[in-house]
């Protein structure tokens, strides 16, 4: 039997760990040599993927403190679970200036859906060690449910890693589909606490 530990530390570290991930993010922008408009369109590329990016780490940021609202106790494995998708979320910066860099080539934007699968499946790992911790009638429960959206979420990312080696521009649609779906709240969390 493993033994119970307060959730704190744990969200801390998530909490610094990601607030890096953004400054690396952020840090990556480089500012242009003109003064012009012009001199602005060789970094649209690099925005774009910032922006689809800091979407995506706001996404896991929000749905990772709404997740530990619910959660009473972590333990080792649980922390490890957290700590892989720690380390997932961490590549963003490195696959979102790659994509950026090289303006939406095959390559780069099949890693950067590789990524965000990784990261998808490493936050799956995690709600699943959260419940096989949790009694069955726990909040926590009753709030994860049928995870609908997370299993066409993964669907999707192997779609858009696919479509990469076609049409990487289309891929990066499906990956930005993929950010606006997650953008309108899952309320499921919230909805479970309430009760």
């Amino acid at each position: 039997m493993s033994v119970a530990m307060h959730k704190g530390r744990m969200e801390a570290f998530s909490d610094g760990v990601i607030a890096i991930i953004i400054t690396i993010m952020v840090l990556e922008l480089k500012v242009p040599h003109g003064a012009d408009l012009d001199s602005l369109a060789p970094l649209l590329p690099v925005f774009v993927s910032y922006v689809l990016s800091f979407v995506y780490v706001a996404i896991y940021w929000n749905n990772h403190h709404h997740l530990l609202q619910a959660v009473k106790h972590v333990n080792g494995p649980i922390l490890w679970a957290n700590v892989n998708l720690l380390f997932w979320l961490s590549l963003f910066p490195f696959a979102t200036a790659w994509m950026g860099e090289n303006h939406f080539a095959m390559l780069p934007v099949a890693m950067y859906g590789v990524v965000l699968l990784a990261a998808a499946l490493a936050y799956t790992v995690l709600v699943r060690t959260l419940l096989r911790h949790h009694e069955p009638g726990s909040t926590l429960h009753q709030a994860i449910g049928r995870d609908d959206k997370g299993n066409a979420s993964l669907g999707l990312y192997l779609l858009g890693i696919a479509l990469a080696f076609w049409q990487p521009g289309l891929a990066v649609a499906v990956f930005g589909g993929v950010a606006l779906m997650w953008l309108v709240p899952d309320r499921r969390i919230e909805q479970a606490l309430a009760d």
